[in-house]
């Protein structure tokens, strides 16, 4: 059976639509998320909701599952019951992609030692001013790899002694992963729009109801 997601990677006006606007929603969502000219961690859950909503745009909101626990490991929304991972990495290169945020060491290695890849990636490059893009990874392709290297070469964990940021998948598995054939790939030119936006104006207009 064909994996639905590859019906979005696959459709030309769909495809158009995610060049044209997801650079736009994106840096909504950094403006929204910003205070004094940095963006805030919230940006990250705002992004992942752009996507969610992409997702239910494509396929209806009653084949979208967003009722999970926010401390699934892995897993972030359910598409047609088949579990799925949204990720974003910012920069030209796909290095630092998290796997699990944690501070913990001993639950690094835990992770490490107990990690199968469970559910397909949906990942976004942002890149501004350049090119970046939208990804599928498929867990057969994650599967493959993660056997083909085996999980210390799959998976990197923080150097000790450091002020660990997660547990990262490995540079070398990425550029394998996306390279894989059955990886899909959505080319985005990050072109940054002139945007005035008050993020407390909608918050003033609701406590103006009654």
């Amino acid at each position: 059976m064909e994996h639905p997601l590859n019906l979005l990677f696959e459709d030309q006006n769909i495809i158009r639509k995610i060049q044209r606007r997801l650079p736009y929603l994106f840096q909504l969502a950094e403006v929204e998320s910003s205070r004094a000219g940095k963006t805030g961690m919230e940006a990250g859950s705002v992004r992942e909701k752009i996507i969610i909503a992409l997702l239910i745009y494509k396929f209806g909101e009653e084949n979208v599952d967003t009722n999970l626990p926010i401390t699934n490991p892995e897993a972030d929304v359910i598409l047609f019951n088949l579990p799925i991972s949204i990720k974003t990495i910012s920069g030209n290169k796909l290095s630092g992609i998290k796997l699990i945020w944690t501070v913990d060491p001993q639950k690094a290695k835990e992770f490490q030692q107990n990690y199968y890849p469970s559910c397909d990636i949906i990942l976004v490059q942002i890149n501004w001013g350049h090119n970046g893009g939208l990804f599928h990874i498929p867990l057969d392709n994650q599967i493959a790899i993660f056997k083909e290297l085996g999980k210390e070469n799959y998976i990197k964990l923080p150097k000790p002694g450091t002020n660990p940021r997660g547990i990262e998948l490995s540079l070398n598995a990425m550029n394998k992963l996306i390279n894989r054939n059955g990886s899909k790939y959505i080319p985005i030119e990050w072109k940054k729009h002139e945007i005035k936006i008050n993020p407390y104006k909608r918050w003033v207009e609701l406590w103006k109801e009654d």
